[in-house]
């Protein structure tokens, strides 16, 4: 009976492995549909990139840094390349988690960033930054840990760490162009709200794994209570985005309310195992607020340029969602059940320890980056898309049809009878 239930729950984390995986298509598919045609392969091979090289990094370095023989509670010092590291399950699992930390950077960097400085963050981030805060709250010897400090999946040690980093980053590298210019703040819409919408579908999915598994158990006491959480908290974040943005601009706003459903499930993630589903449904219902409210902030007020919103997303509601586990926590601790401010307080440390670390070590990365290459793309390189000067081809047929017969004059239903036909190869791109 005892190999039965390790089988049993060895497939359920290897089944939230492959959810956690999953997820990467859609921050893909979100970061590409809020983000402009042009760049949109781009966006794919920042993705594809992420997993693969931050999965890699994560074998050789980061795992060991996260999860092996502490330092004083600081970082771990033995299992580099999984010397010694028998638990293979558990070591692939956290691997797509710290991939999806990483990732958080691809849409708030969107659109202007040098691929190779981008590549070069990603190692950063799965070499060292995430697997640091991960050694404080997860490996169990970390001090963060032994203060009390409550992350049941990564509201701190995934989201806001990933969210900071984003933040230094598209501060350092600069917005857009046309984002700022005489006194005022520019919508540069993306060019696709469905491909936005399958992504946010796509990653609500893959969270009941990101979130149901970190049970690390198929134990039938814990994991409903964190799917029917993470669900709710979703839902709550959705309805609230649609009657506030309703009631803020007159409208249902689609990408903030897409955007909702993620405030609400990174809300939630801290304490999914921790919560009644009242709470993950007051959660969620707070979280939305502060998305909306969070990224008319960070464009408005701080003139940091996120295209696709995961500063707000990931940052504030991550911090929200840390701090909700010390109000709503139904083990005794939360203040609302009379658990008084002891874990709140806890959890602010925690909190403020990870901005500190991750500002302080992202900032000092990017600089030594910046040595090597540019942060960004030139001018000209950031109005002709970045998928045809660092990818050697569009994302969608079209954009390459109707450029050509503009330069032709041909009306717009010409330019239509163009699509489907094969295209002449321009001289200088035939080797």
């Amino acid at each position: 009976m005892e190999e039965v239930m390790l089988s049993v729950n060895l497939v359920w984390v290897m089944l939230g492995t492959i959810l956690v995986f999953f997820m990467h298509a859609g921050f893909a598919m979100v970061e590409a549909g809020f983000t402009r045609s042009k760049n949109a392969v781009n966006i794919i091979m920042k993705n594809f990139i992420t997993i693969s090289l931050g999965g890699i990094v994560y074998f050789l370095c980061g795992y060991a840094i996260m999860f092996g023989d502490t330092a004083g509670g600081f970082i771990g010092t033995s299992g580099f390349a999984l010397n010694g590291v028998d638990d293979i399950g558990f070591f692939i699992f956290q691997a797509m988690f710290a991939a999806t930390g990483a990732t958080i950077l691809s849409g708030a960097v969107a659109e202007r960033t040098n691929i190779m400085a981008y590549t070069g963050v990603v190692v950063l981030m799965t070499l060292l930054v995430y697997p640091v805060v991960g050694h404080w709250i997860w490996s169990g010897s970390g001090w963060l840990t032994d203060l009390g400090f409550v992350d049941f999946a990564g509201s701190t040690v995934v989201h806001l760490t990933g969210a900071v980093a984003a933040f230094v980053a598209a501060a350092m590298i600069g917005p857009r162009l046309g984002k700022y210019g005489d006194g005022k703040v520019n919508v540069i819409k993306g060019h696709s709200i469905p491909l936005g919408a399958l992504g946010v579908f796509i990653l609500w999915l893959g969270w009941f794994g990101f979130n149901g598994a970190s049970t690390l158990a198929a134990d039938p006491a814990t994991v409903p209570g964190v799917i029917a959480n993470t669900f709710f908290a979703a839902a709550a974040g959705v309805v609230a985005t649609v009657f506030y943005t309703k009631f803020r601009y007159g409208h249902i706003d689609g990408s903030l309310t897409l955007n909702g459903a993620l405030a609400g499930l990174v809300g939630i993630t801290a304490g999914a195992a921790n919560v009644s589903i009242i709470g993950a449904l007051c959660i969620g219902l707070i979280a939305a607020p502060l998305l909306v409210e969070g990224v008319r902030f960070i464009e408005w007020k701080l003139k940091v340029d996120d295209p696709v919103g995961a500063i707000a997303v990931h940052g504030i509601c991550g911090i929200w969602g840390t701090l909700a586990v010390g109000l709503f926590d139904i083990g005794g601790q939360g203040l609302f059940y009379g658990g008084g401010i002891t874990l709140l307080g806890v959890q602010a440390i925690g909190i403020l320890a990870t901005i500190a670390w991750v500002s302080v070590t992202v900032t000092g990365g990017l600089f030594l980056i910046k040595l090597l290459v540019p942060l960004r793309v030139s001018k000209e390189e950031e109005i002709a898309g970045l998928d045809v000067i660092e990818h050697g081809t569009p994302a969608y047929e079209y954009q390459e049809i109707f450029k050509s017969s503009a330069l032709r004059n041909e009306s717009f239903a010409e330019r239509l009878t163009h699509i489907g036909k094969p295209q002449s190869v321009p001289e200088e791109h035939v080797s």
